[in-house]
């Protein structure tokens, strides 16, 4: 059912998304974003920007819409859970799995295989991404969390936001390099000429990686890479940026390159805070087959 609330600013002087989230604690930063923007917060019955800050005698109504029904079917497809109990599953995600169903992408994706899984999966506002707190690509393989309870769906959420959890990529890429790590710091958004595509764009969202090389080839390096932020595709589009664009990538990178199922990005390391423990969670997991394959034949060319 949908749910209203309405606040008094009493004398708070800060941003009008952090103050409800101070208010309303079953809202993530992430969902009162999406509130704001499809206008369902009102500023003194006035629509205002997530950076509006707020003044004493501000009267803000934010309504909460009803939950949209799942509109997904289980579907009885393997997973490799790596951990699970009340609050998380940690899976590890094959590459050519869609995580969460589309309009190109109807069903045979993460989200279907949950479903079939367990009926514990935190709802989503859209209905088709229960659990779903991340992503990763379709051809990206690797550790995703996800969320079986609204709670943990909030925790997660808030570590992603505020940058407490730990993400670690492998990643073959073309080139080699004269440093041993660096940092990518540039922003990202839409591709003004390919709608497909992201670029580093001068108005684009903040857009951090941090990478380290840990062995070089013959034209090609293995490289690891740390998220500070988590644009889409950002790894991808950051190391093509630079010129050492993902091997296999058939959208940032070269038609020449190494043979595979697409990109050889591998999310290797996933830590985060339980939930309800507070404990520190982590995990990691050895890229797949064709990853393997591919770096043993580069270390033959050494």
């Amino acid at each position: 059912m949908t749910e209203n609330y309405l606040l008094q600013v009493k004398n708070e002087n800060t941003r009008l998304d952090k103050f409800i989230a101070e208010k309303i604690s079953s809202l993530s930063r992430t969902r009162i974003k999406e509130l704001i923007k499809e206008k369902h917060v009102l500023v003194n019955d006035k629509k205002e920007k997530t950076s509006y800050q707020v003044h004493e005698g501000d009267e803000i109504k934010v309504t909460v819409p009803a939950l949209k029904p799942l509109s997904v079917e289980p579907e009885n497809i393997p997973l490799a859970i790596v951990y699970e109990d009340d609050d998380v599953i940690v899976v590890n995600k094959p590459q050519g799995m869609v995580v969460h169903p589309s309009v190109g992408h109807p069903d045979h994706t993460l989200v279907n295989a949950l479903l079939y899984h367990t009926k514990d999966l935190a709802a989503s506002p859209e209905g088709f991404r229960p659990g779903i707190v991340h992503r990763i690509d379709k051809d990206t393989s690797g550790l995703l969390m996800i969320a079986k309870n609204a709670n943990a769906r909030t925790s997660l959420e808030q570590q992603l936001a505020n940058k407490s959890n730990k993400r670690l990529y492998l990643a073959i890429v073309h080139g080699n390099f004269t440093e041993n790590s660096g940092l990518i710091d540039a922003p990202i958004g839409r591709d003004h000429y390919n709608r497909k595509k992201m670029a580093v764009v001068e108005n684009g969202k903040d857009a951090i990686t941090h990478f380290k090389v840990l062995e070089q080839f013959n034209g090609y390096s293995l490289i690891q890479c740390q998220l500070e932020t988590g644009r889409t595709h950002q790894i991808r589009v950051h190391l093509a940026y630079i010129g050492h664009p993902v091997a296999g990538d058939p959208l940032y990178g070269p038609q020449h390159t190494l043979k595979g199922h697409g990109q050889f990005l591998h999310a290797q390391v996933l830590g985060f805070t339980q939930p309800a423990s507070q404990k520190w969670l982590e995990f990691s997991i050895d890229p797949p087959q064709i990853f393997e394959q591919r770096l043993s034949e580069l270390r033959e060319t050494k």
